[in-house]
């Protein structure tokens, strides 16, 4: 169960994280919509920057050539943070939905956590907004993941692998939201209908497929607002992005220095004035734009 929970958990914040207002660029507006990169340091030094959506859906997990053997040409592979089954990541210490919901949202999590193979007693203990981004998905998602096949890709090709977050700074990103506040995330997210759910996802499968990083950050807007209150919606941009664009582009130039790094982390990151594209520009960096 700790394991399906990290899966669902990653693919949200992963794929699809909350847009930001994006700035002022100091890289060109072409350059802000590739999810492949080559990026040179200043000294010479190749690294590779690529966006990923969390999803096992065959469309996006056939990789080419060209992403192969640039994962094996580099020294180091990074991801957002490595798999960590600690409860503690995940579980209410004390509390429970069941004094926390409606009758009727109550059978509505009986049902969604039947259908997502997860066992009744540990759901009701899940923290309220990670329950939320469980049941927002359209399917129950498998270990074959995007991103968690480039991770164990990188170990196949004998590469070490690297987390940019901690276990407890990921999964404690909206610890900091109130019982209340992540009960409405819940709520929204219980409202949400299958076909909605399906739609959703296709729309963000096709967009991801475009390779235009700019249209998923505003798909993922879209997508991850409704229903939300504005406070928190606002809230989430800075908790989701802003403040995590900054400290994991910081922590990946300076794994960079000195060594050749294949960075993955979700597309949602990559554009804007804090993202991935920006961070490492204005570290020095020439990118290339590749195709995957």
């Amino acid at each position: 169960m700790k394991s399906r929970i990290f899966q669902y958990f990653k693919r949200i914040l992963v794929s699809a994280s909350p847009i930001f207002i994006i700035g002022f660029a100091v890289a060109s507006q072409a350059a802000e919509q590739g999810l492949f990169w080559e990026m040179e340091s200043p000294t010479g030094q190749i690294t590779y920057l690529f966006g990923t959506i969390h999803s096992d859906d065959n469309r996006v997990t056939d990789f080419s050539p060209r992403v192969l053997d640039a994962l094996k040409s580099v020294d180091l592979f990074v991801m957002e943070t490595i798999p960590n089954s600690d409860p503690a990541n995940f579980s209410m210490q004390e509390a429970s939905l069941k004094t926390m919901l409606t009758e009727l949202e109550f059978d509505q999590v009986r049902a969604l956590a039947d259908f997502h193979v997860l066992r009744l007693e540990n759901a009701v203990r899940m923290k309220p907004w990670l329950l939320a981004v469980v049941f927002s998905q359209s399917k129950p998602q498998t270990p074959f993941a995007q991103d968690n096949l480039l991770m164990r890709g990188a170990e196949d090709f004998g590469k070490p692998v690297q987390g940019l977050e901690t276990s407890e700074e990921h999964f404690g990103v909206i610890d900091g939201f109130s019982l209340d506040e992540q009960l409405v995330m819940l709520r929204v997210a219980l409202k949400m209908t299958d076909e909605q759910k399906e739609q959703d996802f296709e729309r963000l499968i096709t967009v991801y497929l475009s390779e235009d990083s700019d249209k998923i950050l505003a798909l993922d807007s879209e997508v991850t607002r409704v229903g939300l209150p504005k406070k928190i919606w606002q809230k989430m941009l800075v908790k989701l992005l802003d403040e995590r664009n900054v400290l994991m582009a910081e922590r990946a130039i300076k794994l960079a220095e000195g060594q050749s790094v294949f960075v993955a982390v979700g597309a949602a990151h990559l554009a804007g004035e804090s993202g991935f594209i920006q961070q490492f520009t204005k570290a020095g960096y020439t990118l290339t734009r590749l195709k995957k």
